[in-house]
């Protein structure tokens, strides 16, 4: 099920809020999890067996690991933890590589001249949200063992954080040590439901209003056969747009929709594109992930106490593997490695941009462009469409005759007008986290206009899922 959709909109969401709201206190747990489930297992059912199972597993292990206390318990508190992480890591890696393994194997044994090829039923489905729940569950066993968190003792609690509907299926990562005070006891204000409501609609409007066209642009640029220097720069940066306004759209709608259950969910974007340097970027984007990487793999890989080479190393590997838990091809790797060479080369320089001596908007500027080029490999179907993208952006490669059809399209004056608004909106407007500290009246006018205006644009779209929801 879609945020995005006329399904969540007008039937699911409005029952579920009557439903929570109505049920007594002891039991808003209970009705928070079954509808979650039923989110979940709206496209197929069977998610809904694997997220269960993950849930059981890690909620034993935590009662293993919160009840460990001498030297005999730690002992199986450790052999607990490695259930937890095993468990995880192994739904994970099964489900989001098999088929990278497959056709990898494929790629290698025709290399070798071997007629081997597997058969196209020997693929798997990868499990909508599984790359999120499986962060988060992990994060919980992990600070249970790190003592940073208490066991939770309640299972319908624990199935209620894990599988919560608003960030359930593309983020933000919560830790466990975020919301545990929260389903103990949380309040439930119409200050915080009517903020819920403005994030809600904000996210919205970004998604339908500027990510789908912007991502309409992206799509014809990289589809097209050969694009000129300019076509080839805008369809890019039309894709950074999209990437960041259907992502931190979902953002704002799962911390609305929180806010509208009584719970109050981290930050996830910071305003990236404002970034003077790469550190700053991986700072502001994708908060959740970033900070999750660096206090579970980043800190225990040894961090930067084992010396300055230790240290690049690790900024690399954290941000290799990074982009394969993104996705499962070279392309997500080459991302993630590029992040990380730049953010050892930035470490290198005292934590300075590699043009640290620049003014503040040729730092910004700068930054940008690098996150374009590496946007590039996250965006094109494989390594050499991502190849030969980059060389047209450089005006290598040569041009289809019928690109002068495509640019009639990419320029139309609805294409060329979001991308502006897009543009200042990013740069020019304040973030959906301070916007909606206080609701005016104006502002209410506003949010319910961009509320109708995205349900209008929903009629004239197609079924429009948000980018991470294959991640």
């Amino acid at each position: 099920m879609v945020f995005s959709s006329y399904l969540f909109l007008f039937y699911f969401l409005p029952a579920a809020l009557l439903l929570y709201y109505a049920a007594p206190l002891r039991a808003k747990h209970l009705v928070l999890t079954a509808l979650s489930y039923l989110f979940y297992g709206w496209a197929n059912p069977l998610f809904v067996l694997l997220l269960f199972s993950s849930t059981v597993v890690d909620y034993i292990c935590g009662l293993v690991i919160g009840a460990a206390s001498g030297p005999d318990d730690g002992r199986r508190a450790r052999r607990a933890l490695v259930v937890s992480i095993c468990s995880n890591l192994g739904l994970l890696g099964f489900f989001k590589y098999f088929n990278f393994g497959v056709e990898s194997a494929e790629v290698i044994a025709r290399a070798l001249g071997l007629p081997v090829s597997f058969d196209a039923a020997i693929r798997v489905t990868l499990p909508l949200g599984i790359s999120f729940y499986t962060f988060q569950s992990m994060s919980y066993t992990i600070d249970v063992y790190r003592r940073r968190a208490p066991a939770i003792r309640n299972f319908i609690d624990f199935a209620c954080y894990v599988s919560m509907f608003p960030q359930l299926v593309a983020g933000p990562i919560i830790r466990f040590s975020e919301v545990a005070d929260q389903l103990r006891s949380r309040t439930h204000t119409v200050t915080k439901f009517s903020r819920g409501v403005a994030f809600f609609c904000v996210g919205l409007a970004k998604k339908v209003l500027l990510a789908n066209p912007c991502g309409k642009v992206a799509d014809l640029a990289f589809g097209a056969g050969g694009v000129g220097v300019l076509d080839a720069w805008y369809g890019v940066t039309a894709y950074a747009f999209q990437i960041y306004f259907d992502f931190s759209g979902y953002s704002d709608m799962a911390i609305g929709l929180g806010l509208m259950l009584g719970f109050v969910f981290p930050k996830n974007f910071d305003s990236p594109y404002r970034s003077k340097s790469i550190t700053e970027f991986w700072h502001r984007w994708h908060i959740s992930l970033s900070t999750w990487l660096r206090d579970y793999l980043y800190v225990p890989l040894g961090g930067n106490r084992k010396g300055p080479v230790r240290t690049y190393v690790n900024l690399f590997l954290v941000m290799l593997l990074g982009g394969l838990w993104h996705g499962a091809a070279w392309n997500f790797a080459i991302w993630g490695g590029l992040h990380g060479l730049l953010l050892a080369l930035e470490r290198l320089r005292g934590r300075a941009a590699l043009y640290g001596g620049l003014p503040g908007p040729a730092r910004m500027a700068l930054t940008f462009v690098l996150v374009l080029v590496t946007w590039v490999f996250f965006r094109a179907p494989d390594l050499p469409a991502a190849l030969r993208y980059l060389g047209h952006m450089g005006g290598v490669g040569a041009v289809d005759p019928g690109s002068q059809l495509l640019s009639g399209v990419i320029y139309s004056p609805y294409y060329l007008g979001t991308f502006v608004v897009a543009a200042g909106v990013i740069w020019g407007c304040p973030q959906t986290w301070d916007w909606t500290r206080t609701i005016t009246a104006p502002k209410a006018i506003a949010i319910l206009g961009l509320f109708t205006l995205a349900v209008l644009a929903l009629t004239t779209q197609a079924f429009n899922p948000f980018i991470y929801f294959i991640f």
